[in-house]
Order: structure tokens, then sequence, then C-alpha cells
């Protein structure tokens, strides 16, 4: 029965997943880049800024690994997107922090070699910049023995920013960037690890920033 559920979700998933991919390419002209960086297997923690509503959807379009969101406990009020998140299996956290139920969840499907989607801004963006990161993500992937990919999205801001109640069209570009191995982790600190994390988002930001029809986001930096 367990291996029954499984598939129906993963079928599931994988339906969603392609209506997605095609109102994106047609709305919103997505491009992916670096998609030869995400490993193919083995428990991974995917930390990203944070632009908008569309952030997790396009995380998860651009790779054929099955992704777990977590989500703030405030998503799951309205019942019907509380059961559209349920059934990709979001994990719940509070807005105070990911929890010790959002923490036990997230190792157990890490421990089973699945992916993790963290925000590690804690919020969406005000601005388009890239906020300060929380070092919360650090502990699960010491704990689990994860690597962290670092991911950028550009353009989700001006589509759809968190003043503005509904989308607007334009471009969307996301990469994901070199993913930093456990055992890279396991040699330096906490600090170290979240330094060198920020670093490679804002790597990733400034290439896809150097795209033709980015141009006019080059200017935007973490200050």
């Amino acid at each position: 029965m367990a291996k029954f559920r499984s598939l129906l979700r993963w079928c599931w998933y994988a339906s969603l997943q392609v209506m997605v991919q095609v109102a994106a390419v047609l709305l919103y002209r997505v491009r992916y880049s670096g998609q030869l960086n995400i490993p193919r297997a083995g428990p991974l923690i995917i930390v990203s800024n944070h632009q908008s509503h569309f952030d997790p959807p396009l995380i998860g379009m651009g790779t054929r690994r099955q992704m777990n969101y977590v989500a703030r406990g405030t998503l799951f009020g309205f019942a019907p997107f509380r059961w559209l998140i349920t059934s990709l299996g979001a994990i719940r956290i509070e807005r105070e922090g990911i929890g010790l139920g959002g923490i036990k969840e997230s190792l157990r499907r890490l421990k089973r070699g699945e992916v993790v989607v963290l925000f590690p801004e804690g919020t969406r963006t005000h601005d388009g910049r890239l906020g300060q990161l929380h070092g919360g993500f650090i502990t699960l992937a010491r704990r689990s023995g994860a690597a962290v990919l670092p991911v950028a999205i550009e353009g989700a801001f001006d589509a759809w920013p968190r003043r503005q109640m509904l989308p607007r069209l334009g471009e969307i570009h996301v990469r994901y960037g070199n993913a930093l191995s456990p055992e890279a982790i396991a040699q330096m600190s906490d600090e170290e690890v979240l330094v060198e994390v920020t670093r490679r988002i804002e790597q990733c930001l400034r290439q896809l920033r150097a795209h033709p029809n980015m141009a006019h986001l080059k200017n935007r930096n973490r200050l």
C-alpha cells in the first residue's frame, strides 16, 4: 500500500510539473541553467533566494528529482491550498523557524535520500535583492549528510512582487549553482558554510543578470 501511495504521489507530482512547465514557458519564457550541477541521487538540500510565490514550482521544474518543500504554517490555513501542498508532500514550519516537527520530518526525508527545498531568507524579498540568510539549513545538512545546492531565481520579483496581489507577465531565469558536498561542509564552521552558500547564490545571480534580457537588473546587489 505504501508503494502504491508513493506511485500515486509521483504521478500527481509529475502531472503538475508538466502543466506548470507549459504555463511557465508560455507566460514567463522561463530559462534554466546549471542543471548538470544537481546531484542525481542522495540527500540534497536546495537553498534559494526568495523573490515570489512562483519560486517553489520554478525550482522543481528544472529537475526530475521530486522536491519536498518547506512551507509556512500560515499557508495551510486555506483548505484548497492546504490540500494541494499536502498532496505534494510539503513540510510544515512555523514563522519563527523550522521548529522541532519540521526538523524531524525534514531529516526523515533527507535520510531517505530525498530533496528538501528551503528559502533561508525566511520571507520574500521586498526589493528583489538577496537578503540575509539564516543558517538553520546547516544543522540539517550536518545531521543528514546532505549536500547543499545553492539556487538563484531572477525576474520572479518583477513578475510578482510581494506588494502586488496578482502576477504580471515577464521573463524568469533560474540557475542551479555548484553544490557544497557533505565532506566540504564537515571541514567548515557554520559561519564559513553560510558565507560560502551566500557567495554562491550571489554568483548565480550575477550570472543570470549577465544575460541580455536581464541587463536591466544588473545593478541589483545584496547591499
